[in-house]
């Protein structure tokens, strides 16, 4: 992905005074070409998207009157969800608009093919790769605010405690009034001044994660590790948790996807997200592991609730967090047309589950949404849309390995450029997994690096480690475990 000149410039300048900034900018290069991430989208592509881009709006339903809003990390651009919240009697009335995106993707063009093989958006520390054109992602398709835009309405009843009583989707035209980030709706829900809007989102949102705790679901409290860009070419480690607002509108999602997945069960034609439950075994395990290090889990108590009691300030139980990801394992996504498959759930959302709400960030949300609107009025499921679902899981799984291994890879660079400059000294950090061969994996919290370590130590440790090398161009950290402390 190109930058600007000027900013081909800055990171030079960068490059004569810090040797960091030039080794972590050839290593994103080399991470690019290894894992062969998408370049820029060929000149045919581009032309077929600007295109698309300037043809008239659809002829929809007009609902540009209703003062929908967006909420997303700052600086977004590519927003593919807007809503509109009200209460309804005793329960509340959600409209969730989706970015209508089929309508500017014509099947089997050149522009279907490369977002097809490109699966979704990849993000790196100094660029992103967009799984179309900024010309749609950015611009034609994104629910910016003050411009009409077409998009796929979820029309949502829910009662007074957030459950779904009726749910439509169909596509109209509508108009953002406000585009939001969760750092300044956090600001203002904490300090007392949110406006109604946000308000009635933390109100359903709360009564939502209830609904999830109650019908068994689960998620993995990892600790996010954040990469901040302070300057051109430098960039800090955080380990930051989800703001509350981040949940809320996490919550929105989940309920449109599951009643997506509701809808294609009915209608017998759809692909969902599924995953297996753990494997009992897998759970018997888990138990032992928590029992070794010291961490009660009572015998009732399901692996749901447990993860969520956890405390990830606490080295051991930030050791079994990462322990945890066995029993999340086997995502997938399952196509069917007729017949109904035998797995239908996603057991860390406890329920069925489908992906229609980010289209322009992946690729198999575009076609779920052609599915529901149409089980929904009633229509024939368009074919373009019907004959892709068997392809999706094989495109979908390529794209999520390289953009996994992408951003790993990103991290593991960024993690050894903030230790350049520390080699030698020590840091507090805590054992939180081990390799097949019982090589420590050591979490530092400030900076928030994770890395393999040298010596004796066993998960749940509290350690001293001292950085002994680091090598930017090949992402290398040593580490040396000096004092551990169980």
């Amino acid at each position: 992905m190109g930058v600007p000149n000027g900013q081909h410039a800055a990171q030079h300048r960068e490059d004569d005074q810090d040797p960091t900034v030039g080794a972590l900018s050839r290593r994103f290069a080399q991470i690019r070409t290894e894992l062969a991430v998408p370049g820029e989208f060929p000149p045919d592509v581009i032309e077929e998207a600007k295109n698309a881009a300037a043809q008239p709006l659809p002829q929809l339903p007009d609902l540009t009157s209703l003062p929908f809003w967006t909420l997303d990390p700052p600086g977004s651009m590519d927003l593919d969800q807007a809503m509109h919240l009200a209460r309804d009697n005793e329960g509340y009335h959600v409209r969730y608009a989706i970015a209508d995106v089929p309508y500017f993707v014509a099947p089997q063009s050149k522009f279907d093919a490369a977002v097809r093989e490109r699966g979704q958006t990849i993000y790196l520390p100094d660029g992103r790769i967009p799984l179309h054109p900024k010309v749609i992602s950015e611009a034609a398709a994104s629910l910016l605010p003050d411009v009409t835009r077409p998009a796929y309405v979820w029309d949502l009843l829910l009662d007074g405690d957030a459950h779904v009583t009726r749910v439509s989707v169909a596509r109209a035209l509508l108009r953002s009034r406000a585009r939001r980030d969760y750092e300044t709706v956090q600001a203002e829900f904490d300090a007392g001044r949110a406006d109604d809007q946000v308000r009635i989102l933390h109100e359903i949102g709360t009564k939502r994660a209830a609904l999830e705790v109650a019908r068994g679901g689960a998620s993995l409290p990892m600790p996010e590790q954040e990469i901040v860009e302070e300057a051109p070419g430098r960039y800090r480690l955080e380990l930051r948790p989800p703001r509350p607002s981040e949940d809320w509108n996490a919550q929105i999602s989940l309920m449109t996807g599951m009643a997506a997945a509701d809808l294609m069960l009915a209608g017998g034609v759809g692909i969902l997200r599924t995953m297996p439950a753990p494997d009992p075994a897998a759970v018997a395990r888990f138990r032992r592991q928590a029992a070794a290090l010291g961490v009660p889990w009572a015998q009732p108590q399901p692996y749901g609730d447990f993860l969520r009691s956890l405390d990830r300030s606490k080295p051991k139980h930030l050791a079994l967090i990462h322990e945890a990801t066995s029993l999340f394992r086997g995502a997938g996504y399952t196509p069917f047309d007729g017949a109904l498959p035998d797995l239908r759930t996603h057991a860390a959302v406890a329920a069925p589950y489908a992906h229609v709400t980010a289209p322009l960030r992946r690729l198999v949300d575009r076609f779920g949404l052609a599915v529901c609107a149409a089980l929904s009025s009633g229509e024939p499921v368009p074919g373009w849309a019907r004959e892709a679902l068997s392809t999706l899981p094989k495109l979908m799984s390529a794209s999520d390995r390289r953009a996994s291994a992408v951003e790993r890879a990103c991290t593991d660079a960024v993690e050894a450029a903030v230790l350049s400059s520390h080699v030698g000294e020590e840091f507090s950090g805590s054992v939180v997994d081990q390799t097949s061969k019982n090589r420590p994996i050591v979490q530092i919290l400030v900076p928030a690096v994770l890395a393999l370590a040298n010596g004796e130590a066993k998960p749940g440790d509290d350690v001293r480690v001292r950085v002994a090398a680091v090598d930017v161009e090949t992402s290398r950290i040593d580490l040396d475990i000096i004092a551990r402390q169980a």
